[in-house]
């Protein structure tokens, strides 16, 4: 029986820690502030959006969103983050994507201040990454990495392997796997014998978004598996990348789907909103 990595626990810790940092901030007369724009209809992203703002509001920080019609033109998006980007006010900017088909996905990513860039999207701030020396980072991959902090589960020396090479999840979490000197593989659709990568891993993180992808043969006894996978099944029910009933009893550790690494995405959002405004305002990390 696998222990299960209760990422709303560590989440609902983090958001606690996180307000208790921006009440400290507001006696020193600094307020926290996070723009969301979300541009559309999209019914997934207005929930995304919505989760977001009731996390900032919760932790005490300023929520200000910006939502822009369908057919909003690229220089209308770029004209409105360039607004922000000299907004005193707001510490960090969130475009929630996708963005409709007409939109530059890369080139509004491109034009956020890397300093209030609290996803850590830029190419700026992917490059910090890569050599270690960053303030924020991707929050799917940071919230995994606390999961397993806090719960003492040592990367150091570990195989390590991700499955999934995406700039948002994939690449990056190898990069902070490295970082605290796991031996890292990253496994996509072109890897060759791939179960025989996949069952070497002490530590498998699942992040390619097909139900129940990973089977209880791809994993080792004893393994730390993660799931980052949101996906709905042949009945519609929310369900990761791991078959869970089948690799449960395989691992040692198990994040579930719902409750697992979701709930921590916007624990991070929270923390890197929280460094922008410290770093904006000459305060030390």
């Amino acid at each position: 029986m696998a222990v299960i990595l209760d990422g709303k626990a560590v989440s609902a810790k983090v958001k606690e820690e996180v307000k208790e940092e921006v009440e400290a901030l507001k006696k020193q007369g600094v307020s926290v502030g996070l723009a969301v724009i979300i541009v559309g209809n999209n019914p997934a992203s207005r929930t995304y959006v919505n989760n977001k703002k009731k996390a900032c509001e919760a932790a005490g920080i300023l929520s200000e969103e910006y939502a822009l019609p369908e057919e909003t033109t690229q220089e209308e998006l770029l004209a409105l983050v360039e607004e922000l980007n000299h907004k005193d006010s707001i510490n960090g900017i969130l475009c929630q994507l996708p963005l409709p088909k007409q939109l530059d996905e890369e080139a509004v990513i491109a034009a956020i201040s890397e300093k209030k860039d609290v996803d850590a999207f830029s190419a700026v701030n992917v490059g910090h990454i890569m050599i270690g020396d960053y303030s924020f980072l991707p929050c799917t991959p940071a919230g995994i990495m606390e999961i397993l902090r806090r719960y003492n589960i040592d990367v150091a020396g570990k195989e390590c392997v991700v499955i999934g090479r995406s700039n948002i999840v994939g690449k990056p979490m190898a990069m902070l796997l490295l970082h605290q000197n796991g031996t890292v593989t990253i496994c996509h659709s072109k890897t060759k014998n791939l179960k025989d990568v996949t069952s070497r891993a002490d530590i498998l993180v699942a992040a390619v978004g097909i139900p129940h992808f990973v089977t209880a043969d791809m994993v080792k006894d004893g393994a730390v598996v993660i799931d980052v996978g949101m996906d709905r099944d042949e009945n519609g029910k929310l369900c990761g990348d791991v078959d869970f009933a089948a690799v449960e009893p395989k691992a040692s550790y198990i994040t579930p789907v719902p409750g697992g690494v979701g709930p921590m995405t916007i624990a991070t959002l929270l923390k890197n909103t929280v460094t922008a405004a410290k770093q904006q305002n000459g305060i030390a990390l």
